[in-house]
């Protein structure tokens, strides 16, 4: 039997006294809070105080909340009970006394987060009201606001739930005074909010209480997550009148790639564009890789331009409005264009950190046109390219309807411009269990290959989807969490300027996570090795390091690419293990390309085999294509 002195022992060597508690995950990194703290400007200290039945839902409300918080920009942190008892009060145990003692040490934690400007999320049984209202008194006595929010959950939904077992034991005997069974609930008499969550999700839950701080003056209405990015697609109601007027304006034929970029413009991945950038957003973009608009940095590392010639430019010039043509069909009508100068030599050394010509897209930059024309876009159409890979061209505003329909509660995305083997795969899943182990529960991937130009040794798209897709069939990714779709923008090898893009764009569909891999959007340097020591024209670390950094992204959590390699050892793709060095094998996308020119088999458990099939198939026929 443990004596008072067993438990004066234990409180002063700090050992564990409370029994039956689990720590519970943030939704929330260091790295994260550390990102946006202070981000949205503007004093919100103040403690939300969330209480009910164990397994009411306190802790995932709360936890929910911080997170989306936290994705606004705004300072807050969740003190859960379990997490206390865990640290500062493993000293306490449950009688009356111990209880009032945790709630005033909680209290006066909070207090302090509150005073520091963040908004202290407490999520604790608190079954006592004397306790609750010392709490608030202590908050009030120092200026600070204070929310009771009662989860009102019936104790027969919480003993169902019982995610802890608690109930079980208390009904068996095995745990005395437990709140709800042999200990009353004083339930608040005039809490600020009651949440009731019976047949109502988490997500809807926490939206109850975000309004409830909206209303209170906390938080700024203008901070809502959006529902979905504005498309520039003419309204079906006028769209006859629309096309009527686009073949009796001016035209500008536009080339392949501009089509592209209009095709990014019109679904919204580079929102809030209206369409190809007017000087200014040029210049924002060049010297700060961010737009401005209303004080709210965004992040735009790359520019979206229409370069236009000189006998173009001079012919539309004046004009309040014309239409981009492509293949002679009426694709947009541009409003209130805008000319400027194109200083090509300027925007690649900017963007691209060289001038070299042997760079692809630099050599495209300096073929177009020696002016830029920008202005708001009304797109008459959506972009379709009739290449049977239409289906998976969803727009943001379609991924986000699929992520809702899926229940999502975490996006993570995985962008990439190359096959995939099982090292990818393994990256992705161990992503998705990362996820699951901070309390997500159902996080879904984005696996979301680029589909615009690429360079002419790259593979190209339909090879690609077909590979995708046989990784799917093969299992290696679960599909029924998994959509596969295509990002259409154009590849600009910009290294980690355009892995910003990339990012920004991802985060436009609602993704809340990014994996960032090892040189992302880089290129061999045109020079190889004389320019620069290990051949690349940008450092193969500085993408995922960038984004770390990058302002206008603070709703993105960055996922670092973990090194993996192939284990001769165990025959399969594995993370790197410095230890055991010697069993490693890096297999170079230059001998993967080499082995499926020859029609030979990689190693076992590098890549699925029908993934394999598809790639050296691309490969061969090649090979026929040189004879």
């Amino acid at each position: 039997m443990t004596t008072t002195g067993d438990i004066f022992k234990k409180q002063k060597t700090c050992m564990q006294v409370a029994t039956n508690v689990v720590e519970q995950k943030h939704h929330v990194s260091r790295a994260k809070r550390g990102q946006i703290l202070g981000h949205l400007r503007g004093f919100r200290g103040c403690t939300v105080w969330f209480t009910g039945l164990s397994g009411a839902g306190k802790t995932s409300i709360a936890f929910e909340l911080e997170a989306c918080l936290v994705s606004r920009g705004i300072p807050s942190y969740g003190l859960d009970g379990d997490n206390m008892r865990h640290g500062l009060n493993k000293d306490l145990g449950f009688s009356k006394k111990d209880r009032e003692e945790n709630i005033r040490r909680v209290a006066e934690v909070a207090r302090l987060f509150a005073d520091a400007g963040q908004i202290c999320l407490c999520s604790f049984v608190s079954p006592f009201a004397e306790d609750r209202d010392l709490a608030r008194r202590i908050h009030r006595d120092n200026d600070l606001p204070f929310f009771e929010v009662f989860v009102d959950t019936p104790l027969s939904v919480c003993e169902q739930r019982d995610t802890k077992g608690l109930y079980q034991k208390a009904r068996k005997g095995d745990i005395k005074g437990f709140t709800g069974i042999d200990q009353p609930y004083e339930k608040p008499e005039h809490p600020e909010l009651v949440v009731k969550t019976v047949d109502c999700s988490v997500q809807e839950s926490t939206m109850q209480v975000v309004e409830m701080l909206q209303e209170n003056g906390v938080i700024p209405f203008d901070t809502e997550t959006v529902e979905g990015v504005e498309e520039l697609f003419v309204s079906q109601e006028i769209l006859g009148s629309a096309y009527e007027e686009a073949t009796t304006l001016p035209k500008l034929d536009i080339n392949e790639i501009d089509l592209q970029w209009v095709q990014v413009l019109s679904e919204g991945w580079a929102y809030p564009l209206r369409g190809f950038m007017r000087e200014e957003e040029y210049l924002q973009s060049q010297h700060f890789n961010c737009l401005i608009k209303n004080g709210i940095t965004i992040n735009q590392s790359i520019p979206i331009v229409l370069p236009v010639t000189s006998q173009d430019k001079q012919r539309l010039d004046g004009n309040s409005a014309f239409t981009l043509r492509f293949n002679d069909v009426p694709v947009a009508i541009m409003r209130k264009p805008e000319f400027y100068y194109h200083r090509k030599e300027e925007r690649c050394a900017r963007q691209f950190g060289t001038v070299n010509k042997d760079h692809p897209y630099v050599k495209m930059v300096f073929e177009s046109g020696d002016w830029l024309v920008g202005g708001d876009l009304e797109v008459l159409h959506r972009i379709r390219w009739n290449d049977g890979l239409d289906e998976y061209r969803l727009t943001p505003n379609e991924l986000r309807a699929k992520f809702k329909h899926m229940n999502a509660d975490a996006v993570f995305a995985f962008q990439l411009r190359n096959p995939i083997h099982n090292g990818h795969a393994l990256l992705m899943s161990d992503t998705k269990k990362q996820l699951q182990e901070r309390g997500y529960k159902r996080p879904v991937l984005l696996l979301h290959p680029l589909g615009g130009w690429v360079k002419d040794d790259d593979v190209p798209l339909p090879t690609r989807m077909l590979q995708h897709q046989a990784v799917l069939d093969e299992g290696l990714l679960d599909k029924s969490s998994t959509i596969l779709a295509i990002f259409p923008s154009p590849m600009m090898y910009a290294g980690p300027t355009e892995v910003q893009w990339h990012a920004k764009a991802r985060m436009n569909t609602g993704a809340t996570f990014y994996i960032v891999g090892r040189d992302p959007a880089g290129i061999p340097h045109p020079l190889g090795t004389e320019g620069s020591p290990d051949g690349n024209l940008y450092d193969v670390t500085h993408g995922s390091r960038v984004l770390k950094m990058a302002p206008g992204l603070d709703t993105l959590e960055i996922i670092p690419f973990k090194v993996a390699a192939y284990d001769m050892k165990n025959e399969k793709m594995d993370f790197f293990d410095p230890s055991r060095k010697e069993d490693f094998d890096f297999i170079s996308g230059t001998r993967m390309r080499r082995l499926a020119r020859m029609g030979e088999n990689p190693p076992d458990g590098f890549m699925a085999p029908k993934a394999w099939t598809v790639l050296s198939n691309y490969y061969q026929s090649l090979n026929k294509q040189d004879y």
